[in-house]
């Protein structure tokens, strides 16, 4: 029976699992475009790209080979995610994280760009999100408070301060003081915000 192309990522990872050594080729053949691709648009650079690409490959091999891939019909958003980690640990090493304008202005938000996006970047976004989201539940609670109302909620410093009981000069410092934890926590944990 003819073998078809569109074989299943979950089908070939469990056809690889029981010992067939073909369905990885079939896999990284299938992926190789899109994960180097969005590799080197991150690095810039074809050789690091190439390395990253390898290493993501290795770091898919030994999980498969210790049986503990569960992402059931997601092989592509976990590759991907595999990569991003490894294009991080990449700036990381090399002192290469993108530095952030250290001005009162900084906007975490405007990073996060809402334009119609293809899949790697829908799972870089939903990541930065995430990463986004735990930064802002680390911040003190009055700071959390003002950096969601005017976030997330689009509420003036005036409608801040009628809802906080406090006074819009406080409101706007508690926003700068967020910012700057904001700052702080990025650094502190290496995130990387680019999409």
């Amino acid at each position: 029976m003819m073998r078809t192309n569109v074989t299943s990522d979950s089908l070939l990872v469990k056809n690889y699992i029981l010992g067939d050594e073909s369905s990885l080729e079939i896999l990284i053949n299938k992926h190789q475009q899109r994960l180097f691709s969005f590799i080197y648009s991150k690095v810039k650079d074809k050789d690091v790209a190439n390395d990253i690409f390898q290493d993501t490959f290795i770091k898919v091999i030994k999980t498969l080979k210790k049986g503990n891939y569960n992402e059931e019909g997601k092989f592509l958003p976990w590759i991907m995610r595999i990569a991003h980690n490894l294009i991080i640990d990449f700036f990381r090493k090399n002192n290469r994280m993108p530095n952030f304008k250290n001005s009162d202005e900084f906007d975490i938000f405007s990073i996060i760009s809402d334009d119609s996006l293809n899949a790697e970047k829908q799972i870089i976004q939903e990541q930065i999100f995430d990463d986004v989201r735990e930064l802002i539940n680390e911040l003190p609670e009055e700071q959390k408070e003002v950096l969601i109302m005017r976030m997330y909620r689009d509420m003036s410093f005036k409608e801040i301060s009628d809802n906080t009981g406090v006074s819009i000069n406080t409101a706007l410092g508690r926003m700068r003081y967020a910012l700057i934890n904001m700052r702080k926590l990025i650094e502190k944990h290496k995130i990387i915000l680019i999409n």
